[in-house]
């Protein structure tokens, strides 16, 4: 089996690569060559199989093209600009997040000659705008806030009428807000979310941009794997017609983020959290949804964590070593 990864050396990437390079099958079927695609050199990697990087931008006319020449069997689609980036900048995010999408998926169309891999779309909860009901089930509208969640609504419909016409056999999971991310911070509105874990676990000082009422929903980098892995491998003919899905995940508080991190850390590293209002940033929270209705999801075998608790402590032993901070 061949497998493409568009965006593979942004966190979920590198975590979706070791976990295949670890496991070596997908579905039951071995693993014969990956192939490792950004805008960034991805890591080189030792492995059972080959393993081929490539660093270029898929929105380019013709790159998209050169991706699936070898027509691989499994493609996951995580590229993208992330969601203040795309705000930001609005030519760049219609170019990678809608242009580069749609070039993907008519490069794989223009192979015909029966060619009809997986492909495993990453799209968001960006796709669904206020106002809300309680909770968002599968059915809602989509009717985005913003340009990210209005460049993925786009995706979805793609992916959705590609399948229909058999040119892929797609399917696209919105993923909630990842938490806690490893690494250095990105451009992701929703980024202090992470930050206000990670960096009181790391000894540094985390700034909070929004008020402790604000809700959100969450589910570790761990469940973010096990969700693409799943979707890469799942009877699509379960699914039918309708091939997005809003994935499970744990929603609290920002004040109820906080209390996980006290009863795990202790109040030393909670005295690490700076309360500093930032309006922009609060601009974009008051448009998110706050909780889902993954059911639909969630009956087709998909699984996330069942308390914040749980994602710190995936974020402690995946990262620290399952080493607890000097409370």
């Amino acid at each position: 089996m061949q497998i493409l990864i568009l965006g593979a050396a942004g966190m979920v990437g590198r975590k979706l690569v070791e976990r295949l390079l670890k496991e070596r099958h997908l579905g039951g079927q071995e693993i014969s060559r990956l192939v490792l695609h950004d805008v960034v050199e991805p890591e080189r990697l030792e492995a059972p199989f080959a393993i081929d990087t490539l660093k270029s931008d898929f929105s380019i006319l013709g790159e998209a093209e050169r991706l699936v020449a070898s027509r691989p069997d499994v493609i996951f689609h995580l590229a993208a600009i992330v969601s203040g980036e795309a705000e930001a900048d609005l030519e760049k995010g219609y170019r990678i997040n809608l242009d580069g999408t749609r070039f993907l998926f008519d490069a794989i169309r223009h192979i015909g000659d029966g060619y009809r891999p997986r492909l495993v779309f990453t799209s968001s909860i960006a796709v669904f705008g206020a106002p809300f009901p309680e909770a968002i089930g599968d059915e809602f509208f989509l009717t985005p806030l913003t340009s990210y969640g209005t460049q993925k609504a786009i995706g979805e419909l793609l992916l959705a009428d590609y399948s229909r016409r058999g040119f892929f056999d797609g399917i696209g999971i919105r993923l909630p807000t990842i938490c806690v991310r490893p690494g250095k911070p990105n451009k992701a509105a929703s980024g202090f979310f992470s930050g206000i874990i990670r960096e009181p676990l790391n000894g540094q000082e985390a700034v909070l941009p929004v008020p402790l009422e604000v809700r959100h929903s969450h589910a570790s980098p761990r469940s973010a794997v096990d969700f693409l892995i799943h979707a890469a491998t799942l009877d699509l003919s379960q699914v039918g017609p309708r091939r997005n899905l809003t994935m499970p995940s744990v929603s609290v508080t920002v004040a109820e983020q906080i209390d996980a991190l006290r009863r795990i850390a202790g109040d030393r590293c909670v005295a690490r959290i700076r309360h500093e209002i930032d309006p922009t940033i609060v601009s974009f929270v008051e448009g998110w949804p706050e909780r889902f209705d993954a059911r639909r999801a969630e009956g087709l075998g998909f699984q996330a964590e069942k308390s914040f608790k749980e994602i710190i402590s995936i974020y402690i032993e995946d990262e620290l070593g399952g080493v607890l901070p000097d409370r």
